[in-house]
């Protein structure tokens, strides 16, 4: 069995830092802050046929929240008025931050697919803070949706899985493992359109058997192969890892609280490890359609081999639910 590595306490959500914490280091001159870096080596190609972006273009509207060494801003286009969401990370971040920012701009390069949130462009400080030019996604995030409208039904839930597997099977398709699928990665706009985020733990696969089992991620939502690989990664791939992390996402999609726990309880790490690795298969809720059940069992097997891919989902029974 895997070490358990000591981490006595787990959040299954980010909580906001106090507000002597919170450190508003943007100004409202972006262009006076940040120099574009769409001409050199290190930048990320705008999507768009438009030219790119400058940050004098770029004026602040509000702070969208803060955590992990960063703050993210809503920022509006001068001359057309198009809003972006600007994710800035400070220089003096904590070093694990700083390798999964940079990790973050190489996903960032080569993702390119409508189910991924698009990175339009990427501005640096001297100081070392980088901030992305991010998609704004104006309706937040599925734990967002999940806490102001309740529950999803069945058929919303088969539109949320058809979107963000669309998503995964692009990214796995280019040997791209996201490591942190949950609701509050998961992107939504008011047209219902839902989009992967976040790629700060992701790893791309030099080759297909890549080792991937690094405690990375929001551990709440690990597979049993990444608690422990000695037991569970004999058939490891490591795309099978967010199938798990999705079926997870889905069913608390319709159960209103994380399913592995009864509602409120948060446990330690090893509590959650316990639970994952040696418990039962996760009790489905009930009154669930034998289709919904039978997308879950594939995407909650603790054996990764019998888990369905993505582009196998993407072809189960249950997603003819999507209206």
């Amino acid at each position: 069995m895997a070490l358990v590595r000591e981490r006595r306490q787990l959040n299954l959500r980010l909580p906001l830092p106090e507000l002597s914490e919170r450190r508003h280091r943007f100004p409202p001159s972006i262009s006076a802050a940040f120099n574009s870096t769409s001409s050199s080596s290190s930048s990320v190609t705008t999507n768009s046929s438009s030219s790119a972006i400058s940050a004098s273009d770029l004026e602040r509207v509000r702070v969208l929240g803060h955590g992990n060494g960063g703050t993210v801003y809503e920022v509006r286009h001068k001359r057309t008025s198009t809003t972006y969401a600007l994710k800035v990370v400070h220089g003096d971040a904590d070093p694990t931050v700083r390798r999964q920012l940079f990790r973050e701009m190489e996903i960032l390069r080569r993702t390119d697919s409508p189910h991924v949130v698009r990175c339009h462009d990427i501005f640096e400080k001297p100081s070392g803070d980088i901030a992305f030019l991010m998609e704004y996604m104006d309706s937040g995030t599925l734990e967002t949706l999940l806490r102001s409208h309740g529950t999803f039904s069945e058929p919303k839930i088969a539109h949320v899985a058809r979107q963000v597997l669309n998503g995964l099977n692009y990214l796995h398709s280019h040997k791209i493992i996201h490591r942190d699928i949950k609701p509050t990665n998961l992107l939504v706009n008011r047209k219902m359109e839902v989009k992967i985020a976040d790629f700060g733990v992701s790893k791309i696969m030099c080759r297909t058997l890549d080792a991937c089992n690094s405690y990375v991620g929001t551990c709440a939502y690990m597979s049993p192969e990444r608690f422990d690989p000695d037991t569970y990664g004999g058939n490891y791939n490591g795309f099978a890892s967010d199938i798990w992390s999705l079926g997870l996402t889905l069913m608390e999609l319709y159960m209103g609280h994380f399913p592995l726990l009864p509602p409120g309880q948060r446990p330690d790490w090893a509590t959650l490890m316990c639970t994952i690795c040696f418990g039962e298969p996760p009790s489905f809720p009930e009154g669930v359609s034998e289709d919904f059940r039978s997308f879950l069992e594939c995407c909650m097997q603790k054996d990764a081999g019998k888990r369905w891919s993505a582009a196998q989902l993407l072809t189960h029974p249950f997603l003819k639910s999507d209206s």
